[in-house]
């Protein structure tokens, strides 16, 4: 998420009721997660274990829960609760907008798109020309859709991510206050769900087609003309290349990327990273065809018993 003006270290840390190390003008320019930070960034580390891929990330500015060495141009927030303070920082800079009309007076829609009725427009939301929103579609705020896309009925654009933080009386959200951006092509079937990023965006690429009933999680980066077939799971932060084909019932973890053209057959876990240009199966994942030679070996196995006894 980068903010509308550059702020001093000193005006965030007076938001947040921190104290901070570094010179109090320091710049600051966005928030962001630790995949995807730039210089004049915010990232916020609460455990030790990520001290250090937190201080030596492109991130600038670190919101931290222990008073520790400053690295080289670089700033430090220095807060007891960075996961709670990181929340604040986004309800300060993308607050929830509360909207009592189908299709708010802020958003914008191009010329020849046919919206039907029921469908929810959020705050600030684009949406190109010659597209075909169905019914009972729910777009959240910040939105960005592309031209010549076509969602079907029931779809819902820019759900909070799943992420939540364990204490004691319970979880903990982080709050979401990045974007979903569907570029230009793209026909998203009906009843998916498409998580907008926690800072970034989930982006769906140029082309890619996706069926009924998917679920994309947040900042996830789908590229071009891939297609994926109904009752897929993808999780957050999953990269997946252009033109992949993934088939239904496919589950993802998280952070993993799927290389470009590579076949998830049916029904496979997605439990790793993948090369591109394969076709791959099973749980946990393997190369289709080592995987039903060891399919096809396993049926030998009674047969091979019997003949030892």
């Amino acid at each position: 998420m980068k903010f509308q003006k550059v702020y001093s270290l000193e005006e965030i840390a007076n938001i947040i009721n921190c104290e901070y190390v570094g010179d109090k003008n320091f710049p600051v320019t966005g928030m962001n997660e630790i995949h995807v930070v730039e210089s004049g960034d915010i990232v916020f580390v609460d455990h030790p274990k990520y001290y250090d891929k937190a201080l030596n990330s492109a991130a600038t500015i670190v919101l931290i829960n222990k008073s520790v060495a400053c690295p080289d141009g670089k700033a430090l927030l220095i807060s007891d609760d960075p996961f709670r303070d990181f929340n604040k920082l986004t309800n300060y800079f993308k607050p929830f907008q509360f909207s009592n009309v189908s299709i708010a007076t802020s958003a914008s829609i191009g010329e020849n798109t046919v919206i039907q009725p029921n469908t929810f427009i959020g705050n600030h939301v684009v949406i190109g020309k010659n597209c075909l929103i169905h019914s009972n579609v729910s777009i959240y705020d910040y939105t960005v859709i592309g031209d010549n896309v076509i969602i079907h009925a029931g779809t819902i654009l820019g759900a909070d991510a799943f992420y939540y933080k364990k204490r004691p009386e319970g979880y903990d959200q982080l709050l979401s206050g990045g974007r979903v951006v569907i570029h230009d092509n793209v026909g998203i079937g009906a009843l998916c769900t498409i998580d907008k990023g926690v800072t970034g965006d989930t982006t769906i690429g140029e082309g890619t087609k996706i069926d009924n009933q998917v679920h994309v999680g947040h900042d996830t980066v789908i590229g071009k003309k891939c297609l994926i077939a109904s009752q897929t799971g993808i999780a957050g932060c999953v990269i997946i290349e252009d033109e992949v084909t993934i088939w239904g019932q496919v589950g993802t973890t998280s952070g993993i990327t799927i290389g470009a053209k590579a076949v998830i057959l049916g029904q496979t876990g997605v439990t790793k990273s993948v090369e591109g240009g394969k076709s791959y199966f099973g749980t946990p994942i393997e190369e289709s065809r080592e995987k039903l030679k060891q399919l096809a070996n396993i049926k030998k196995i009674p047969e091979i018993l019997n003949k030892l006894k």
